[in-house]
């Protein structure tokens, strides 16, 4: 009935995605991605009436953000929208329950961090901080969220200003039963150390459930009644800079915690031992883990027996599991619904449930090209929030209500479909024969048979993280393709989500033989007819921008030019960022070595683009001016400082089209003898 009664809507609503045409891209100009996006940060809330997006605020000319809510009991009322201020920008929200609304807000400030955050210890540091509000569906007053959780029991002044510089508060059990309290987590990122609250939504009152150190962290919730069922501690190891980290389990017939070692490892390992769950009928525990395969799979364990199952429950054969999907509402709670998994087109979902399995194949049916993500659904499928996007797709966000089907909106549509790029997965073969993945882009209507053009090879940051063939956030491919350029984004080894052995690979060769995966990239795009070996170039950020750095100082390499944005130069100095979270400094400090660029800008031999923000306290600006200064004189070398630019997403709309228009210019014209 379900199936059906959705077909017949789509049928006669005429909704089914248009036939793409193959023709060549036009450029498209920064501003189309520096504007900010229509709609983002979409959620629907606990009881299915408002759903909830950040928006660019009506007037501004997509220059600002704004909170929208669209009340869905009410389709023709328009949704109430309130704009940004001057000093705080909104950057993301979330419906909860009781028509309550998280708001996370965001400002520049300049100040002592006192050993908050990743900057200075001593002086003034430019930086943001960010700040969470709570308000209801009509947007009546916002309040700065969970103050019971912070001055009104005991958190110093202080320590509330370094929650907002370098702490996160995160819910993490909705509690779906319940229909007023959620638990929330306060984490300061530098220590490790976070306390968690019982919060009434309706009181607005805060109950401390407990308070973790640096060592202890809480693992898993009861997602009824909110009780601690997993905890986790990490326990030093006698003579080595390392720890072991102990899961105890609630012993249910005593009250007591006890350590189960199936599911202690040493954090050096860097095993996934993840307890994301419970069977209620069992009392066994869902565990995401890659103790007994290169990729991470669903156990199940037995805390009686102290046994894993004898194989994985729920695996993907190709790409690691993420998470679980369980069930939300009282007819399927706690059910296995199904399973996130890190697959070609990112995060995507593989459905176990029946029910399930048929409202995504309907939905699919309507969106042949790109499929559709179920984001959130109430009880007996009433509501339904889902998304569709991809590469050549900014994503759009849908409710369907009563079967009847609405769009909420499309982040960029003034983009034409017809000038975004083709992406898709790829392997190749790095020089020692390990299998990298790869994301290949190439621009709208190009054909193999229309020959090589010049190319880009664009690493990721992190450099642990991983791209995927959806739509690019940062904009960066499709305004490269639309240029002409095939773009090639290697995952190379030290990208995650790839499987373990791709993973660990990466362990001290910044520079090396993560450096090779790059060389050997562009080698496949030649060999393959993909790009002219005399026109290729290399752009990341973060990471990617050592990978930059590291390629204008490599001698012989594939590269005509390179563009840096916020890269690492300096791999003996990046640690100090390091110095105060043991824990990073066991699990990845021990990984980044290899070749500095900043001990060879002696070879410099390839033209160089940096940029960098004078507020990114994630990697200093003095890795980008130091190694500027160093080479400046021996290659065309070009330094970019952007004002008031952070790290990481989200920019200010000048930010992205003082960076984009830097790229192209480059490119057209600086980049090797005649630009690239």
């Amino acid at each position: 009935m379900l199936k059906q009664a959705l077909l017949s809507m789509a049928v006669a609503a005429g909704f089914l995605a248009p036939a793409g045409a193959e023709i060549t891209a036009d450029p498209i100009s920064p501003d189309a991605f520096a504007q900010i996006p229509n709609i983002q940060s979409v959620s629907l809330s606990a009881e299915g009436d408002i759903v909830v997006a950040v928006v660019a605020s009506p007037g501004s000319d997509n220059e600002r953000t704004a909170l929208a809510t669209w009340h869905l009991d009410n389709p023709n009322q328009p949704p109430v929208v309130t704009p940004s201020n001057n000093r705080m920008s909104i950057i993301g929200a979330a419906a909860l329950k009781r028509d309550r609304i998280l708001v996370v807000g965001r400002q520049e400030w300049t100040g002592q961090l006192g050993g908050c955050g990743e900057g200075r210890v001593t002086g003034a540091t430019a930086t943001f901080v960010t700040k969470v509000y709570l308000t209801d569906a009509e947007h009546s007053d916002f309040d700065e969220a969970f103050e019971g959780s912070g001055r009104a029991l005991g958190v110093s002044q202080a320590t509330q200003r370094c929650f907002e510089i370098s702490g996160t508060t995160n819910i993490v059990s909705d509690l779906p039963l319940d229909p007023d309290n959620i638990i929330i987590q306060r984490l300061n990122e530098s220590s490790l150390s976070s306390a968690y609250y019982r919060y009434n939504l309706a009181t607005d009152q805060a109950e401390l459930l407990l308070r973790a150190g640096g060592r202890t962290d809480v693992s898993l919730f009861d997602r009824r009644n909110g009780d601690v069922l997993v905890r986790s501690e990490l326990e030093p190891v006698s003579g080595e800079l390392d720890y072991r980290a102990l899961t105890y389990i609630l012993n249910e017939d005593t009250g007591e915690f006890d350590v189960h070692d199936p599911l202690t490892y040493n954090v050096s390992d860097r095993y996934t031992v993840s307890v994301v769950g419970r069977d209620e009928a069992t009392g066994q525990y869902f565990v995401l883990t890659d103790q007994f395969n290169d990729h991470v799979q669903v156990y199940a364990y037995d805390p009686a027996t102290r046994q894993y199952s004898d194989g994985a429950i729920l695996a993907h054969p190709q790409f690691d599991v993420t998470g679980l999907i369980r069930g939300q509402h009282e007819s399927n709670f706690n059910d296995v619904l199904g399973f996130r998994y890190a697959g070609a087109r990112g995060n995507e979902i593989y459905w176990v449930d029946p029910t399930m399995q048929q409202v995504q194949a309907v939905l699919d049916q309507q969106f042949p090209e790109h499929g559709a993500q179920i984001m959130d659904w109430t009880e007996g499928f009433g509501t339904v929030l889902f998304q569709v996007s991809g590469s050549d797709m900014p994503p759009s966000y849908y409710i369907l209500r009563d079967s009847r089907l609405t769009l909420l909106g499309n982040a960029r549509p003034w983009l034409d479909q017809e000038d975004l790029p083709t992406s898709e997965l790829i392997y190749y073969e790095a020089r020692d024969g390990l299998r990298i993945p790869g994301i290949l882009s190439t621009p709208a209507g190009w054909e193999p048979s229309d020959g090589p053009r010049p190319a880009i090879v664009l690493p990721h940051g992190g450099p642990w993280s991983r791209d995927s063939t959806q739509w690019d956030a940062s904009g960066w491919v499709p305004f490269l393709t639309s240029r002409g350029y095939v773009v090639l984004q290697p995952q190379y080894r030290g990208s995650t989500n790839w499987g373990r052995e791709l993973w660990l690979a990466g362990d001290g060769q910044w520079g090396l033989a993560m450096q090779d995966d790059k060389d050997d990239g562009a080698a496949w795009l030649v060999e393959n007819g993909y790009a002219d070996p005399d026109r290729i170039a290399i752009f990341g950020y973060s990471y990617g921008g050592f990978a930059a750095m590291a390629a204008t100082v490599r001698e012989n390499g594939p590269f005509q030019c390179a563009i840096a944005g916020a890269g690492v130069s300096n791999l003996g100095r990046i640690g100090g960022n390091w110095s105060t979270n043991r824990l990073q400094r066991v699990v990845q400090g021990r990984t980044v070595t290899g070749m500095d660029p900043s001990e060879n800008t002696e070879h410099a031999n390839i033209p160089i683009l940096i940029y960098h923000g004078d507020r990114d306290v994630r990697v200093p600006l003095f890795h980008s001016t130091d190694f500027y200064n160093a080479i400046r004189n021996r290659v065309d070398a070009e330094l970019l400082v952007i004002e008031d630019m952070p790290h990481s997403l989200p920019w200010y709309p000048r930010h992205h089209r003082e960076s984009l228009s830097a790229i192209a210019r480059f490119l057209e014209e600086d980049c090797g003898p005649g630009g690239l």
